[in-house]
């Protein structure tokens, strides 16, 4: 079957829900409504990414000869960035560097896990992110017992600043991305990635959103009185910061730019979410 009249799936892979939104190919393209399943995930099982990956399996029965794209939730992924490097090059210079920057923080750990790399630029530098290789495994044969075509595995982040790149200043950026118990934070400055914190939500979001902000600000260098943040926290639609804080939130989805139908957002039933 031809890619360009093959149906496609599209998945967002998180602990405790998986969004999958079918889109039906052919003459008069159809979508399917998204489903959202919630899951009871067990405090003990391992690894965390276990029941989300049973569960999709599930779902995805009698769906062979789909193509389809997985976003993974930031709680599977880690990230670094790779600053700008004028003596380095090349593909393989550039993997031994995230290789580097990934085991200045993480360790040992980065034996278990696959490294992605965005577009390498000596002037501006790169993001690398990095997912468990037993996960890309199991992916890859659920993939392939039900005959499936397996196009890509996306960080939430990344797919998110690719999404919205055009809408941030070059010159300096903070994004937010929000989702159930985790917060990322991404600070761009002179179109260069120059952090990236990504982080458990231990109690109170707002709370350890506004002083993950103020950390990066004046790590920075640059703390201003007013600050903004550009924000995407589908999950969380109402979520604001106090006057108080000196963060002004600039939400990035808007009319002109709307989030993959197969995003995360609010739903009725919260026993799942922690709430």
């Amino acid at each position: 079957m031809s890619p360009l009249w093959r149906d496609r799936i599209e998945v967002f892979f998180a602990p405790g829900r998986i969004d999958l939104a079918r889109s039906k190919r052919g003459i008069k393209p159809v979508q399917l409504p998204v489903t959202t399943e919630l899951i009871d995930n067990d405090a003990g099982a391992y690894p965390a990414w276990l029941q989300t990956v049973q569960q999709l399996e599930l779902l995805l029965a009698e769906t062979a000869g789909v193509s389809m794209r997985v976003t993974l939730s930031n709680h599977f992924v880690r990230y670094v960035t790779l600053p700008p490097q004028s003596e380095i090059t090349s593909p393989e210079e550039v993997l031994a560097y995230a290789n580097f920057r990934m085991r200045e923080i993480y360790g040992a750990r980065v034996d278990q896990w696959v490294l992605s790399i965005s577009s390498w630029s000596p002037l501006y530098g790169a993001v690398c992110a990095a997912i468990s290789q037993d996960l890309l495994v199991k992916l890859e044969e659920l993939s392939a017992r039900h005959q499936i075509t397996l196009e890509g595995i996306e960080p939430y982040l990344t797919v998110v600043l690719d999404t919205w790149n055009k809408v941030m200043d070059r010159h300096r950026s903070f994004v937010a991305l929000v989702e159930t118990d985790r917060i990322c934070v991404a600070l761009l400055e002179d179109g260069v990635w120059r952090n990236i914190r990504n982080q458990r939500v231990l109690n109170d979001t707002v709370g350890e959103l506004w002083a993950t902000l103020d950390q990066e600000a004046v790590l920075s260098g640059q703390k201003e009185s007013a600050e903004q943040v550009f924000l995407f926290a589908p999950e969380h639609p109402e979520l604001t910061l106090p006057i108080e804080s000196g963060w002004q939130t600039v939400p990035l989805q808007n009319d002109r730019i709307s989030a993959p139908r197969y995003f995360p957002v609010v739903i009725a039933d919260k026993r799942k979410e922690g709430t």
